[in-house]
């Protein structure tokens, strides 16, 4: 093969992961997640994780190919993105092991970046810290543009807490962090494609899959993530199901409110796969039988 490893991204929804699965057969690949949510433990369906119907076995396996990195962590749990990269490189060690093709799979665009580009040189961020940065972010929202630089953009819940946890840790805003070299990168000469279906494509899709999901496991994650006391904003969906479940919202609330929110995730997805991410090769389509065959001609 030209390339000693791949990267398969897409917004939600696109069909990338059963295509990876498909392409790993063919390839003698193991897929690695680089998907920020599906590395949680116990929202395999909320998440759309390769496993959500999956409950036998574990999660390192499925129809003879080996995965890593998925259900790996509990909600409780945090991760940084150094701490997935560190995750990520023993996956990746372990697969060329294995004698097998790292194909890495997933939508989060902060954990492609870092594979390949590598992380900036932030210094360790203190437990206290962290805390106090998610406590902010989840208790006084409003607090989070008076404690930053005036020039820092809010956004989803996660970056936010990022940047303020950085700014408490340091005193120097994250942006200025990221401008300094990066170091670590996993994976810079890998094949890239995007999976990018139209826009209507996508919407009905996440709309026919939600609908599903709250018919299927989705309602049984949810119960037990309200009887744990477990992080119920770790996926779009987690946090509509329990409000639901509580009696907060109707079901017609919650599936409308969580597909609004992944339609906007999408979105969100399709902005920076345009801007940042330079694919090798891209699929305008749910992916075929016919693209598989595209790829193994394009790399070997």
């Amino acid at each position: 093969m030209k390339y000693k490893s791949l990267i398969i991204t897409g917004p939600t929804a696109s069909g990338k992961s059963d295509f990876a699965h498909n392409l790993a057969k063919r390839i003698n690949g193991a897929i690695i997640n680089c998907d920020s949510v599906q590395i949680y433990r116990g929202i395999e369906t909320i998440s759309a994780s390769p496993f959500e119907n999956i409950t036998e076995n574990g999660f390192d396996e499925i129809d003879g190919v080996p995965y890593k990195l998925f259900s790996i962590l509990p909600l409780s749990e945090h991760i940084s993105v150094a701490d997935y990269l560190k995750l990520a490189k023993d996956a990746m060690d372990e697969v060329i092991k294995m004698g097998k093709v790292p194909i890495f799979v997933g939508g989060s665009g902060y954990y492609i970046n870092v594979l390949v580009n590598g992380i900036s040189q932030i210094p360790e961020i203190s437990e206290e810290n962290r805390n106090k940065a998610r406590d902010i972010v989840k208790n006084c929202p409003e607090s989070i543009k008076q404690l930053l630089p005036e020039d820092f953009v809010p956004m989803d819940p996660q970056r936010n807490a990022r940047a303020l946890e950085v700014f408490l840790e340091t005193g120097i805003p994250l942006a200025q962090w990221q401008k300094l070299p990066r170091v670590g990168a996993l994976i810079p000469n890998a094949y890239r494609i995007l999976v990018l279906p139209h826009r209507d494509v996508l919407i009905e899709r996440i709309a026919k899959r939600i609908v599903k999901m709250t018919q299927g496991n989705a309602l049984i994650e949810a119960k037990k993530i309200i009887a744990d006391g477990l992080n119920e904003e770790r996926a779009i969906g987690g946090t509509q199901l329990c409000k639901m479940l509580r009696g907060e919202i109707s079901e017609k609330e919650a599936i409308e409110n969580w597909t609004n929110k992944t339609n906007q995730y999408a979105k969100r997805q399709r902005t920076w796969f345009r801007g940042q991410y330079a694919a090798n090769l891209e699929i305008l389509h749910v992916p075929t039988d016919e693209d598989i065959e595209r790829v193994i001609q394009k790399i070997s």
